[in-house]
């Protein structure tokens, strides 16, 4: 009987990231976590071709303690001054702190919090604390699981650390940022379950913002993005962002492309 259990423990597992992989958004992070006692390893490439191209790499270590504490450890290196470099860290953490089970359905919500710090000069007046900006951030999500259709709700409040000595001439000092963001995520394929090595395809369409709370100052764009899930256990995503509407210049995310892969380990810390 223990070596039943033993055995279907990694099984339960992988199903249950399996049933909710739409909540597996690929611009936004959700309510949910990841399984306890788990480790994911993630390397992100996203880049811009305006003015010139340029791109950042971000591998990241994230660790699940139990089913409600998580945490993201990032490190960010980019060519987007010149020659390719090491750019900053960041460390991130997610609590949930409720959860409303019902049969194909659920409800959770969270609390975050992010701490980051960088060595880019100031270029814009958005923050962006994975890369461009050192800075403390913190927040709520809200995510909404559907059978096949998973929603989620963001909101942020950033708070920038930029020293005068990175300040450059003419370009705004980043200060204060409101985020927002809602998140659709649905279940393409397989159309009837039968184990966890099938294959999972999801479609992402995901509405991101920011408002300065000094001058008004904001911006939407819209994120669409396609992910596949291979025996529960691999993810691969491909996504990009485009500005819908805004008066925020200069912002390093605008119309940016993202791809990353992503491994998991599960039930691996004792």
């Amino acid at each position: 009987m223990r070596l039943l259990k033993l055995l279907l423990i990694p099984i339960a597992i992988a199903m249950g990231t399996t049933a909710q992989s739409q909540e597996l958004y690929v611009f936004s992070e959700p309510a949910s976590n990841m399984p306890a006692k788990s480790i994911g390893i993630r390397l992100t490439n996203e880049g811009v071709f305006n003015p010139k191209f340029a791109t950042r790499t971000i591998p990241e270590m994230m660790i699940g303690f139990n089913k409600n504490l998580m945490i993201h450890v990032q490190g960010f290196f980019s060519d987007m001054d010149g020659s390719y470099k090491a750019e900053g860290a960041s460390l991130y953490g997610k609590y949930r702190f409720l959860s409303v089970d019902d049969v194909k359905s659920h409800f959770r919500a969270a609390a975050f919090a992010r701490i980051s710090s960088s060595s880019r000069p100031t270029y814009t007046e958005d923050i962006n604390l994975e890369g461009d900006n050192s800075g403390l951030q913190g927040g709520l999500i809200f995510t909404q699981l559907l059978h096949k259709l998973a929603l989620s709700a963001t909101l942020s409040y950033s708070k920038a650390f930029e020293r005068d000595s990175k300040q450059l001439t003419g370009m705004p000092k980043p200060d204060q940022m409101l985020g927002y963001s809602l998140s659709s995520g649905y279940l393409m394929l397989p159309f009837v379950y039968k184990n966890y090595n099938q294959p999972n395809l999801n479609l992402y369409f995901e509405v991101l913002g920011k408002t300065n709370p000094e001058n008004g100052h904001s911006y939407l764009d819209l994120a669409p993005a396609v992910q596949v899930v291979l025996n529960s256990r691999t993810r691969i995503d491909l996504g990009y962002r485009f500005e819908v509407a805004g008066n925020m210049a200069n912002r390093y995310t605008k119309n940016m492309y993202l791809a990353r892969v992503e491994f998991n380990f599960f039930n691996v810390l004792k």
